[in-house]
C-alpha cells in the first residue's frame, strides 16, 4: 500500500526511513555521536558577569568593574564549637593559624586576613581572598575546600566550616547534579512502566525512551555549540533540557508508534509495517511537525525577556524539541519498520459499531468504556459543562493575583549544602559578614579625595540608621575617579528590612552625599538590589513575552487548522491553563501548609523567573495535546462527519494515547519536585498541575463542550463541506 502524497515531507521522510532502515538508524547514531563529541570538544561558553547586569544594580557593577574595584571573591572559614563539646579557645586559635598557613600556601589564594573573633568570643573567622574574579575562582575552589577538610581532620576539638559565594555556588551545583540523577532514576522506570502498560511489550516501551535519551544527548552537544552565540547561564538550563527532552521526546514517539499500530490493527494486519508507518506519517507525522513548531515558537518568546538566563533556557529547549521532532520523523519510522511484529503487541479484535446514549455513533478504533461516559456531560449539556470547567480553572487562577516575586538567594538554598549551613552559622556569629549593599560612583572631574570623602559621609549617615550594621568598606580606583562603598545589613536579602534599606539608600542617603559631586554617576547594587531590579525587569518584560506567545499561538493554530475560531479557542484554553498553574504555585509555595508534604521551606514568594518559564513552556506543551486531539477531530470532519460526532470520535479515539502521554509528562515534571532547589520544585509543580488540568478539565470538559456549542462555526472561515474529502480513507 502506498500513499500518493509525494509533496508531504513527513511522508517522504517516513517512506525513505522505512525502506532504508539501517541507513536511517546508522545515520541517526552518527548524528548523535557527532553532536555529543563536538559539543564536548568545544565545551560550553559560559556567560560573563556583565551578561547578568540588569537595571540600576547592573549599572553599579559596570561602574565598579571599570574601576577594578569590585569586591574580590572571599571565602570565610568559620571555627566554632563542635556539637558535642564545649568551646576550646586555645584549640580554635591553633586551628585558625593552621587554616591561615594552609591557605597561604595555595596559588589560588591572593591573601589571608588575620583571624577575627566574634563579639561574644564563641567563634573565629579567617577570611581568604581568592585570586582572579568570581568566574576564575569558581574553577579553583576545590583546593580550598580540600584544605578546610584537612584542617578539620587535624583539629577535631572544633568545627571548621567554609562558606562564601564561590563555595556556595559549587555546593548548589553539586547537589543539583545529584538531585537530577535521582530524578532520572525515578523518571525512567516510571516512564517505561507507563509505556509498557500502553503497548504491552517491553521493546515497544523502550523505543520512545531510547529516542528521548538520544535526542537529549544530541541536544546537549548542540547546545555547547549554540552557547557561543547565546552564552550559557548555567544553573537550571541543563535541567530544563532534560525535562523537556524526556517529555516531548517520549510523547512524539508515543503518538507516532501508537498511530502506526492502529493502522496495522485497522487493516487486520494485512498491510506491511512500512505501509503503516506511511499512514501514520500522514496524520501523526504532520501533527508532530505542527506541534513541534508550536512549542518552538512559544519558546522563542523567552528571548524577548532580554535576559541571559531565559536566552539560555530558550536556546537549549528549542534545540532539544527540534532534535526530538527530527528523531520521531526519521529514525523512529526506521525502527518500526525494522522491528516489525516485535513492537505490535496484542492485535485488536474487530468490533461492531456502538451507539452511546447521546446518539453519537462510535465507529472506529478501540474506546475505553469510561471515555464515552466522561464525555457524556459535554455532549448532552455543553453549556453547563463549559461553565463548570471554566469556573474551576478561574477559581484556581484567582490566587495568582496575589503572587509575590523575588530572586532565589543564599537564604533560600537547601540547608543540607555544607557551605549554606556554614553561611547561616557565620551570620549568627558575625552579622556584618552577611548581606551588603554596594554603592558605586564615578566622577571623571572629581578632585583628589572628593569621592572618598563623599563615601565616608555616606558611611557615617548609614551608621546612624538602624537598618544598617555600621560596618562599611571603601575601595577607590587608582586614578581616584571611581569609588565603591559596601554597607552591611543584618537582614536576609529578600526581607522587607533589606528592601527598606535599599530604598533609603537610593532615594535619600546616596543622593544627599555622593550625589553632591559635580557630574557624578552613581548606582546601588548588592544582593537585595539585584533581586529587586531583576523582579522589576521581569515584570516589565512579561507583557511582551505573553503578547508574542499569544499571537504566535493564534497564528500557528489558525494556519494549522484553517480556522480563526480554533486559533482563538486554542489561545483562550492555554491562557486558562497557564493562569491556573500560576495560581497553584501561589497556593502551594507562598504558604507553609505544603512544606512537610513536598519537602521545602517556604520563602513566601515565587522565583522571579518561574512565571515566564512556566508560561512559555506550558503554552508549547499544551499545544501538543490540543493539536493531536484537534487533528483527530478535523480528520472526522474531513470524512464528512458532523462536528459533534467528529468531536466525540476524535477525543475518544485519541484518549488512550494522549492520556498516556500526559501521564508520562506529569511523571517527568513530578520528578523535578524531588530536587531540593525550590525553584525546580516550583517549575515541576506548575507544569505538572497545568498538564493535569489540561488533560482533565480542558480536554474532557471545556474543549468538547465549546466545539459542540460552536458546531459548524468551529471551522470558520472554512466550512465543513469544504474540508470534507469524499471517498477519503477513514483514518480516525
Amino acid at each position: 500500500m502506498r500513499i500518493n502524497d509525494s509533496k508531504d515531507i513527513t511522508v517522504r521522510m517516513a517512506r525513505w526511513s522505512a525502506t532504508h532502515p539501517w541507513r536511517a538508524i546508522v545515520g541517526w547514531s552518527l548524528f548523535v555521536a557527532v553532536c555529543l563529541g563536538v559539543g564536548l570538544s568545544v565545551g560550553t561558553n559560559q556567560a560573563a558577569g556583565r551578561d547578568f547586569w540588569i537595571g540600576e544594580a547592573g549599572r553599579a557593577e559596570s561602574i565598579a568593574t571599570q574601576g577594578d574595584v569590585m569586591r574580590p571573591p572571599v571565602e570565610k572559614i568559620l571555627i566554632s564549637a563542635t556539637g558535642d563539646g564545649g568551646w576550646n579557645a586555645a584549640e580554635a586559635d591553633r586551628a585558625a593559624a593552621d587554616v591561615a598557613r594552609r591557605m597561604s600556601a595555595l596559588p589560588e589564594v591572593a591573601a589571608v586576613a588575620e583571624p577575627v573573633r566574634s563579639a561574644d568570643g564563641s567563634a573565629v573567622m579567617v577570611a581568604v581572598t581568592m585570586a582572579g574574579d568570581v568566574a576564575q575562582a569558581k574553577q579553583h575552589i576545590t583546593p580550598l575546600l580540600e584544605q578546610t577538610a584537612a584542617a578539620q581532620a587535624a583539629h577535631r576539638g572544633v568545627a571548621i566550616k567554609q562558606t562564601g559565594e564561590v563555595s556556595i555556588s559549587k555546593g548548589v551545583n553539586d547537589q543539583l547534579g545529584s538531585d537530577l540523577a535521582r530524578a532520572e532514576a525515578f523518571t525512567l522506570p516510571v516512564t517505561l512502566l507507563i509505556l509498557f502498560m500502553v503497548f504491552g511489550t517491553l521493546l515497544a516501551a523502550g523505543v520512545p525512551v531510547l529516542l528521548a535519551l538520544s535526542s537529549i544527548a544530541a541536544a546537549v552537544g548542540l547546545y555547547g555549540l549554540a552557547s557561543y552565540v547565546f552564552p550559557d547561564a548555567g544553573g537550571a538550563v541543563v535541567s530544563v533540557i532534560l525535562m523537556l527532552g524526556m517529555a516531548v521526546g517520549v510523547d512524539y514517539s508515543l503518538f507516532y508508534l501508537k498511530r502506526a499500530r492502529e493502522e496495522r490493527e485497522r487493516a487486520g494486519g494485512r498491510i506491511s509495517h512500512a505501509a503503516a508507518v506511511e499512514l501514520a506519517a500522514v496524520t501523526s507525522g504532520r501533527a508532530i511537525v505542527v506541534s513541534g513548531f508550536a512549542v518552538i515558537v512559544s519558546l522563542v518568546g523567552l528571548y524577548l525577556a532580554h535576559d541571559v538566563i531565559f536566552s539560555s533556557i530558550a536556546t537549549g529547549s528549542i534545540i532539544v524539541v527540534a532534535v526530538a521532532m527530527a528523531s520521531s520523523l526519521t529514525v523512529l519510522p526506521a525502527l518500526l519498520a525494522k522491528l516489525g511484529h516485535r513492537v505490535d503487541g496484542r492485535r485488536a479484535v474487530p468490533h461492531s459499531p456502538s451507539t452511546p446514549a447521546d446518539g453519537v455513533e462510535m465507529t472506529a478504533g478501540r474506546r475505553a468504556r469510561w471515555w464515552p461516559a466522561l464525555l457524556r456531560p459535554a455532549m448532552r449539556h455543553p453549556v453547563a459543562t463549559l461553565l463548570a470547567g471554566t469556573a474551576v480553572m478561574i477559581t484556581l487562577a484567582i490566587p495568582a493575583l496575589s503572587m509575590k516575586l523575588n530572586v532565589e538567594g543564599r537564604e533560600t538554598f537547601p540547608k543540607s549544602i555544607p557551605a549554606v549551613d556554614a553561611y547561616d552559622r557565620l551570620i549568627a556569629a558575625f552579622p556584618a559578614e552577611g548581606v551588603a549593599h554596594m554603592v558605586a560612583v564615578r566622577a571623571d572631574g572629581a578632585g583628589p579625595g572628593e569621592i572618598d570623602a563623599a563615601l565616608r559621609r555616606l558611611a557615617a549617615a548609614a551608621e546612624r540608621d538602624p537598618l544598617f550594621t555600621g560596618t562599611a568598606v571603601t575601595r577607590i580606583s587608582t586614578d581616584g575617579r571611581i569609588g565603591v562603598l559596601d554597607l552591611a545589613i543584618a537582614h536576609p536579602a529578600s526581607s522587607e528590612q533589606a528592601e527598606q534599606s535599599l530604598r533609603r539608600l537610593r532615594t535619600d542617603l546616596v543622593p544627599s552625599t555622593v550625589g553632591g559631586i559635580a557630574g557624578a554617576a552613581y548606582a546601588v547594587s548588592g544582593e537585595p538590589a539585584r533581586g529587586l531590579d531583576y523582579s522589576a525587569h521581569q515584570a516589565s518584560r512579561l507583557p511582551w513575552v505573553v503578547g508574542f506567545v499569544l499571537l504566535a499561538t493564534f497564528v500557528m493554530m489558525t494556519a494549522a487548522f484553517g480556522s480563526i475560531v480554533i486559533g482563538l479557542l486554542g489561545v483562550l484554553l492555554n491562557l486558562l491553563s497557564a493562569a491556573a498553574a500560576w495560581g497553584a504555585l501561589v497556593i502551594v509555595f507562598q504558604g507553609t501548609w505544603a512544606e512537610d508534604i513536598l519537602g521545602f521551606t517556604s520563602t513566601g514568594f515565587i522565583g522571579s523567573r518561574i512565571p515566564l518559564m512556566v508560561f512559555a513552556i506550558l503554552f508549547g506543551l499544551s499545544m501538543d495535546y490540543q493539536i493531536f486531539v484537534l487533528s483527530r477531530i478535523r480528520e472526522g470532519v474531513k470524512r464528512g462527519l458532523p462536528t459533534r460526532q467528529a468531536v466525540f470520535e476524535g477525543i475518544t479515539g485519541s484518549a488512550s494515547v494522549v492520556t498516556s502521554a500526559a501521564v508520562v509528562m506529569v511523571s517527568v515534571f513530578v520528578s523535578f519536585m524531588l530536587i531540593n532547589r525550590i525553584e525546580m520544585k516550583q517549575v515541576g509543580l506548575g507544569l505538572a498541575v497545568a498538564v493535569l488540568l489540561d488533560a482533565v478539565i480542558v480536554r474532557i470538559m471545556i474543549l468538547p463542550a465549546a466545539l459542540t456549542l460552536l458546531g459548524r462555526a468551529s471551522w470558520w472561515p472554512a466550512r465543513p463541506a469544504e474540508l470534507a474529502q469524499p471517498g477519503a480513507q477513514a483514518v480516525s
